[in-house]
């Protein structure tokens, strides 16, 4: 990463350390107005040690002794004769006099050394900058090494390798960045299973269309060959024509609904809307013997208020009252309810249909959905799912202990003040 976040860390580190330093240097000199007890002692050891000196060898002795002491300490200690006053303007911690061998007096004095506000010793500022170093170098690279594997994630991801996963790269890093490879993982699997899901589509797309096509191509081919067929190959072509804008429709409305895009928010009565569809469904069921039986219980109000789209939730009950009776036998009836739960409305659509095996239920909310025999289901269920959860609610499917398929459609209800 171009050594980018080394430097930014190595910056901002000195800057912290020469902060704290220098701040506690500054209070240091504040609060040590006075000298300490030790100050005093060590002053006062210091002039002892330096009048023995004197004493016993003269200055000569006094000065090659004193050259081995700290530079500090060499600092503070001063010899002078003690008939000359001394002009030293510094603090006097201790002090004393001597009488070398040749017979004279000296003036032993330890001074107390002014605190400079920039006088840090050198030995902390070089211990925080080398610190600061191996610090910052460590941190980078515990920092950067995971990065540099999100990026190579990334770069597989966006080169189209779905099956880039980053947490076992990570190890046992409970962090955040682990917690951002973890989601990182998420997404590469979610992205891997829509693409499945959009390649899956197309194919049975491409399926479902052959099917039409292919009859439009015989009808053609049945007009060319025989004039006076033209009539019956052009009416097979209407019905073939009508289909596919039908199912081109249904893949539009599908798109809409996945995308957030059919969203629509108005209030419109649940009941009325079932009433709509079983009246428009009448003709399709009279067809095949099939009776419908409704039941819309009581409300309060007597209106069934429901907030979304009402177009859409018209069309989820369309398929699945039209998929009921489909599959309902001759001479049977299909059951509807509308009941009110706390703060929802239960609709619930049975047929007395074959029903569907348990372990298949799940697929009739999907997109051309196939059951182990090869038999399909279409878009009609997808949409009415899509459609009902964009409107908040729910489909669930059982099948009925006495035989048929029972759909059970739950919106959410809202009050009678729609101000």
């Amino acid at each position: 990463m171009k050594r980018r976040l080394f430097w930014k860390i190595l910056i901002g580190f000195w800057l912290t350390f020469f902060c704290i330093v220098h701040g506690t240097w500054l209070l240091f000199i504040v609060l040590r107005s006075e000298p300490s007890d030790y100050a005093l002692g060590v002053a006062r050891a210091s002039v002892a040690a330096a009048s023995a000196m004197v004493r016993d060898g003269g200055t000569q002795a006094y000065r090659t002794e004193i050259g081995t002491w700290s530079k500090y300490q060499r600092l503070q200690i001063a010899l002078s004769p003690a008939a000359t006053p001394s002009n030293d303007a510094r603090p006097v911690l201790a002090q004393g006099n001597a009488r070398s061998p040749d017979g004279k007096v000296w003036r032993i004095a330890f001074y107390r050394q002014p605190f400079s506000m920039w006088g840090i010793p050198r030995e902390v500022v070089m211990l925080g900058g080398v610190g600061g170093l191996v610090f910052s170098a460590i941190l980078a690279w515990y920092l950067t090494q995971p990065v540099r594997r999100m990026r190579s994630g990334f770069r597989r991801l966006a080169q189209g390798d779905f099956t880039t996963r980053l947490g076992p790269s990570i190890g046992r890093r409970r962090d955040e960045i682990a917690d951002l490879a973890h989601d990182f993982d998420q997404m590469a699997a979610q992205l891997s299973e829509l693409v499945a899901a959009r390649d899956r589509l197309l194919a049975d797309v491409s399926h479902e269309l052959r099917t039409p096509l292919a009859r439009l191509n015989l009808a053609i081919g049945l007009a060319k060959q025989d004039p006076t067929k033209l009539m019956v190959s052009l009416d097979r072509i209407a019905i073939e024509a009508v289909r596919l804008d039908e199912m081109v429709g249904e893949l539009l409305t599908l798109s809409k609904l996945e995308s957030g895009a059919a969203q629509n928010d108005d209030y419109f009565d649940l009941a009325e809307v079932v009433k709509s569809v079983v009246h428009d469904a009448v003709i399709e069921a009279t067809a095949k013997h099939v009776t419908f039986e409704m039941d819309i219980g009581e409300n309060e109000s007597g209106e069934w208020i429901a907030r979304g789209s009402g177009k859409l939730v018209s069309r989820a009950i369309e398929n699945i009252v039209r998929n009921a009776v489909r599959y309902s036998p001759q001479g049977t009836r299909v059951e509807i309810g509308l009941s009110r739960d706390t703060g929802t409305y239960r609709l619930v659509i049975a047929d007395n249909g074959p029903g569907v095996p348990s372990e298949e239920i799940g697929l009739l909310f999907k997109a051309f959905g196939h059951s182990a025999d090869g038999f399909g289901f279409g878009l009609g269920l997808a949409i009415a799912q899509r459609a009902i959860a964009v409107n908040g609610g729910v489909i669930v499917a059982r099948n009925r202990a006495a035989g048929g398929l029972e759909m059970t459609v739950t919106v959410p209800a809202v009050g009678l003040d729609l101000a």
